[in-house]
């Protein structure tokens, strides 16, 4: 298979890069040279977010009438294997989350060069408030494939508009993924939690403890994805784990193990927290009380990707793989730009154990 990651330095994109390595794919990264690609990818540099910053792409897909331009000169049209072949990529994997126009304008450029396109999408396309239990077929926010800068949700579903209208239905597979985490995470939620861990002593924990989350390792989704693309399937998916995979506890327990501190989780329940102002997913990540927006996150109906194929590893062997991962790279986590540092500040966390 001959893959395009729109991407694939960071987090889900490399997550789904090492994944298609691992399985003798040719893959080939079309990102902005900020990070190091993965080993034994192929790499075009670009910036789809300026004017002309997908001129690599139309070069890789045309090395004939582009002498010269393609940055990896072994790159071709049909990368050997597919001799006269009509597209350049089997498949095209996209994580953007930002303005939809940007997926429309890479998804129009690859529509003739590309098979099939999968768009890595959000839970957070369906109408607010999305009820207990939701499928695939529940109803949808608003958004264009033309838009701006727009929020979240609205961002990926214009951005499911923009791929759906290239490639058009049976050609493009929505991942709709809920709480990603795992190895290379850059928003902060599993890597807070294991360096508030690490360092040890009385630890605030959220309750209750018995409270199941939903969550997808990124390595999973990137399992999942591939073998979706290879089997073509097409439409949308809700992607996380089925109700009940682990409780908050299992969660924190097993970051307690992995780091093999001396870490006291003292487990508080929801009205206490709320009630001294502690905000839920960002001050304490992960958690949410029971409600409205935990039926909203940590409820999804996925018994069609698990009728697809999803496998889910146990929570202590992401936290464990993620623990070893932040230790290889110092013990800080990256932050993406564009999102909030998340988490209590140790002074405040403090003061709420002590009151």
């Amino acid at each position: 298979m001959r893959l395009l990651i729109l991407g694939g330095t960071e987090f889900v994109g490399r997550a789904v890069a090492e994944a298609a390595l691992a399985r003798g794919w040719e893959v080939t990264v079309f990102h902005r040279g900020r990070h190091e690609p993965p080993a034994g990818a192929r790499s075009l540099i670009g910036d789809r977010t300026a004017p002309g910053g997908l001129a690599a792409l139309t070069a890789a897909a045309n090395p004939d009438t582009n002498p010269g331009a393609t940055p990896d000169a072994t790159l071709d049209a049909n990368l050997d294997g597919n001799p006269g072949g009509k597209f350049t990529w089997d498949v095209v994997v996209d994580t953007w989350s930002a303005a939809p126009s940007v997926v429309r304008d890479a998804a129009r450029l690859l529509a003739d060069r590309a098979d099939r396109f999968v768009y890595v999408s959000s839970r957070s396309v369906y109408a607010w408030p999305p009820a207990a239990g939701l499928a695939e077929d529940g109803p949808l926010t608003e958004g264009s494939p033309d838009a701006g800068e727009v929020p979240y949700g609205e961002a990926k579903r214009g951005g499911e508009l923009a791929a759906v209208e290239a490639f058009g239905p049976d050609r493009t597979l929505l991942v709709r993924a809920g709480l990603i985490i795992g190895p290379y995470e850059n928003v902060g939620r599993l890597p807070w939690w294991l360096g508030r861990i690490a360092r040890g002593g009385p630890v605030l924990a959220p309750g209750p403890r018995a409270l199941p989350i939903q969550y997808i390792d990124g390595r999973d989704l990137a399992e999942w994805t591939l073998d979706a693309a290879e089997a073509g399937l097409s439409g949308p998916f809700n992607l996380v784990s089925p109700p009940g995979h682990t409780t908050m506890g299992e969660l924190l327990d097993a970051c307690v193990r992995a780091t093999g501190s001396d870490a006291e989780l003292r487990w508080t329940d929801p009205e206490t927290l709320l009630a001294a102002g502690v905000e839920p997913w960002s001050d304490l990540p992960v958690w949410i009380p029971p409600g409205e927006l935990y039926d909203a996150m940590h409820t999804a109906d996925v018994s069609k990707a698990l009728s697809a194929g999803l496998r889910c590893r146990p929570a202590a062997e992401t936290v464990a793989d993620t623990w070893a991962w932040l230790r290889s790279i110092g013990g800080t986590a990256p932050q993406r730009p564009d999102r909030p540092p998340l988490g209590l500040a140790p002074e405040r966390e403090a003061a709420l154990l002590s009151e």
